[in-house]
């Protein structure tokens, strides 16, 4: 049986003979992260996916994520090394709602976290991450946004941008839910000197307690430049890879087992090495949906600059 070590060798290997970038996010097992050759946050990646020069990506995340590698990169095969990695939040949209929310305003803008299917990507205006979601709201001319799919980011982008209309989907991300009021209250109390720091997924009650409130890779950035020496983490607890290399004298503290995403977490060694020697599983968005869907992904990469 190969080590661990022997596996990541491999990988690097086989990414090199069939050129190939390995993408991955914060969320991944450690040993993932530390195989790619870009690790990040949907953003980052989105970023990366566009930018990358090889003829290969394989993307070490959730299926949304393959597949907007795939719509922004219709010439390159897209590997998914587990295409059962399904966000549900990215399922949390009634495209229904989206037909009836433009019969009911007409200057609707219809803003599309990335964390969504090809499909309601198609029918949107424009894409937002965590990290520049307000900057791209505050510099759309409609005064009435549809945020979709996440209710509590779109919450927090609405307490920035009071001059807009925002109507909030009922979405929501099951692993930033899971934290509550009372799970940072007693975390508090075990360590009184700890900063709270949230991602915006997490419900109102908890992010009103944190000290500062961020995306994935802004939290790393934070833990990184803050005097501070420990910290109550209100995210998936997959970040703490990253933040023990940038902050290792640094404590990290979880509120509990819920802070995991099992999907995120399907992700392993073997399968990437597996999708690196088969070629599959590629996924790859049809023609016509890839045009539609890729309109709102440019405009966001255009108006984050």
């Amino acid at each position: 049986m190969q080590t661990t070590q022997e596996i990541k060798r491999e990988i690097r290997d086989l990414a090199k003979k069939n050129d190939a970038v390995i993408l991955a996010h914060y969320y991944v097992n450690g040993d993932v992260q530390d195989v790619a050759d870009f690790v990040g946050d949907s953003f980052f990646l989105a970023k990366k996916a566009k930018e990358a020069s090889a003829k290969k990506i394989v993307f070490c995340g959730v299926t949304f994520m393959g597949e907007s590698a795939s719509i922004l990169n219709p010439t390159k095969t897209v590997l998914l090394p587990a295409p059962d990695a399904v966000c549900p939040m990215a399922l949390m949209v009634d495209k229904a709602d989206i037909a009836a929310m433009r019969e009911k305003y007409e200057d609707l803008a219809v803003v599309c976290y990335i964390n969504s299917m090809a499909d309601v990507k198609a029918m949107s205006d424009v894409c937002v991450t965590s990290s520049n979601a307000v900057k791209i709201v505050k510099s759309l001319p409609n005064k009435n946004i549809f945020f979709i799919p996440d209710g509590n980011l779109g919450r927090f982008v609405a307490e920035q941008c009071p001059d807009k209309n925002i109507i909030l989907n009922r979405g929501h991300c099951h692993v930033h839910t899971s934290i509550t009021e009372r799970d940072i209250e007693e975390a508090a109390h075990a360590h009184p000197e700890a900063e709270i720091i949230a991602h915006p997924e997490c419900l109102g009650e908890v992010c009103d307690l944190a000290d500062f409130l961020g995306s994935t890779k802004e939290l790393i950035e934070y833990v990184k430049n803050s005097s501070s020496k420990e910290f109550i983490v209100c995210t998936e607890r997959g970040v703490e890879h990253e933040m023990k290399k940038v902050a290792g004298e640094k404590t990290f503290v979880f509120v509990g087992a819920k802070q995991i995403c099992p999907n995120m977490k399907k992700i392993s060694l073997e399968k990437v090495r597996d999708c690196l020697l088969t070629g599959n599983p590629i996924i790859k968005v049809d023609d016509d949906l890839r045009a539609k869907a890729n309109k709102p992904l440019e405009k966001m990469l255009e108006l984050a600059k």
